[in-house]
């Protein structure tokens, strides 16, 4: 099965949402909180892997950091539904949490800062992927019911083709994975794996220049 969305690489870019400790590592404050890793165990090779071909075929791969602070941190930010022993150490600035869960920019990779759900809400993200000359955003990383699902439909919004990879995303509930990937693909975008992915990409590289004479 051929994807139906064009991923060529020069129209592309690979958007990794918040692959933080905080939100990814049994050390990081989700994890101490007793939230369920195990999609985020299951996802972090396939991610991996990903990022690497990615950047084997010159797919820009753009990693979304959050930082929450007291500047940012409004009332009715506050006021949404998440542990009250959570909330005061999440993703703060400077600290171990805020860091990157076994992935590692590279000097020439980007990377654009967040306060919120959604990637493009008062960022420079949209700035960056125009200057790329980006049409199309494959979605990766956690949690695939919230932060993934807000960038990627934002992203839709924006005129952005959506392919939303099921097995580079992983949430702490299984059933709200699952219904984020029927929603997706019902109303937002594509929904593929990592694999059918990498064969697209072998695909156009395989496809023979026609010299004009």
């Amino acid at each position: 099965m051929s994807l139906k969305t064009n991923v060529s690489p020069e129209s592309t870019a690979l958007i990794v949402v918040d692959v933080q400790n905080d939100f990814c590592s049994r050390d990081g404050n989700l994890g101490k909180q007793g939230a369920d890793l195990t999609m985020v165990n299951e996802m972090m090779p396939n991610l991996i892997e990903l990022i690497a071909n990615a950047k084997m075929n010159k797919v820009p791969v753009i990693y979304i950091q959050t930082f929450h602070e007291a500047a940012t941190d409004s009332a009715s930010w506050k006021s949404r539904r998440i542990s009250s022993d959570a909330e005061p150490n999440i993703c703060r600035p400077n600290t171990w949490g805020a860091e990157f869960y076994e992935v590692a920019p590279d000097v020439d990779d980007i990377i654009v800062n967040k306060h919120r759900y959604s990637a493009f809400l008062n960022t420079r993200l949209d700035s960056v992927l125009r200057t790329l000359k980006v049409e199309t955003l494959i979605m990766t990383g956690v949690a695939t019911n919230v932060c993934v699902e807000s960038t990627a439909r934002d992203g839709f919004m924006r005129d952005y083709n959506i392919v939303f990879l099921e097995d580079c995303t992983a949430s702490y509930s299984r059933e709200a994975h699952e219904m984020t990937l029927k929603n997706m693909s019902g109303f937002f975008g594509e929904v593929t794996n990592s694999k059918e992915l990498a064969n697209e990409w072998e695909g156009i590289k395989s496809v023979p220049i026609e010299l004009e004479i």
